[in-house]
Parts: structure tokens; sequence; C-alpha cells
């Protein structure tokens, strides 16, 4: 049995009329990063985690490498998309490596790495693991289908003069986060709020 088609026809269509396809995909991409944000403070607490803050960024609550995982797994072809077996696969595949990628970046160029699967088992130096690569093939399974079409119509209903401020409030927010990252090595840095607390408390 065929799955629900990830995108719209229409929302196909609008893609490709020149810069409306970059805005298209950068909702999409905003989207999937704060739903990921969602899903890692949730699964922080339901598994008790000491680490309860998922903040990749210093002010928007967003996760981009959800994101850009989302975005990877759009490219896939249809055929694939349309079966629940191939999709399985092509879903962990493409999202370990996306999640590699991203992970080497953070700790090779921001020296500040986000997350560590060394205690898990089959794991490929702390970045990626099996039971994460299962678990993303599973998600996108289950979730994609439906998710994404409202995705699809979020991202082809914003008012396009909002996507310049949105845009430039993210490059910023990303500007900074990563300046604070590489220099101070820790994430911490990120929970602004932990500060105003202490100072409060004083």
């Amino acid at each position: 049995m065929n799955m629900p088609r990830f995108v719209h026809a229409e929302c196909i269509r609008q893609t490709r009329r020149g810069v409306f396809a970059m805005e298209f995909w950068f909702w999409q991409f905003l989207f999937y990063s704060f739903l990921g944000f969602l899903f890692e403070v949730v699964f922080a607490r339901l598994t008790h985690n000491p680490k309860r803050d998922r903040k990749c960024r210093l002010l928007l609550p967003l996760c981009p490498v959800y994101g850009l995982g989302a975005l990877a797994l759009l490219q896939l072809p249809e055929g694939i998309r349309a079966q629940p077996l191939p999709l399985f696969f092509s879903a962990a595949a493409v999202c370990t490596g996306v999640e590699y990628v991203t992970g080497l970046f953070y700790e090779k160029v921001l020296r500040t790495p986000f997350w560590d699967y060394r205690a898990l088992p089959l794991n490929l130096g702390g970045k990626v693991c099996l039971p994460f690569s299962l678990l993303w093939g599973m998600m996108t399974v289950v979730l994609a289908p439906l998710l994404q079409p409202a995705a699809a119509n979020l991202a082809a209903a914003v008012p396009r003069w909002m996507t310049a401020p949105a845009a430039a409030l993210f490059l910023l927010d990303s500007g900074i986060t990563f300046w604070l990252l590489r220099t101070t090595g820790d994430t911490g840095t990120l929970r602004w709020y932990d500060r105003l607390r202490v100072q409060r408390a004083a």
C-alpha cells in the first residue's frame, strides 16, 4: 500500500517559481527545526536526561539538524518515499549522514559537541549510532506522511514579506551562537536565562 505523498502537487509546482522555492524550503526547514527542538525537550524529560535543555541557538527554539534532515529526506525519489520499507532504510541512512556531518561541524568548527553516543552500541565516534539510526527511519515512516502536508501548506501560506526578517533573525542568531560556542566551547553559554535566575536569586 502506498504511503501518502510527502508534498502536495500544488506546493511542488510552487517551488519551481524561482525565488519562491528558496522561501518555501526555508520555512519547512524552520518548521522541522522547531519540531526537532520540541522532540529533544520531550525526549530528555521522558528519559530523565540531566541535560534537559536542548537549545542549539542562543535565542530561537530550534534544532537545525532536524530541519536539514527533513530537507534531505524530501529529496528522495518519489518511488522510495511511497514505500514504507525502502523509505525506512533510506531515511535511516540519510538522517544518519546528516547527523554525522552536523556533529562533525559542531565538534571541529565550533569546538562544541552537542551530543555523544559513545555509551550506546555500534556508534561511530559518538556522533551517530545504530539505535538512533533505526529511530530516525521509524519516525520518518510513521510521522512524515502526517507532518509533511501540514509543513508544505504552512510554508506555502506564509506571507512573502515575512521571509526576509525571519531569515535575518535566523542568520544573526546563528552567527552569535557560533561565536559564543567557538569562544567558550560550552553549550551552557546558550542558556542565558540561567544566569538571570542566579542574579535574581542573589
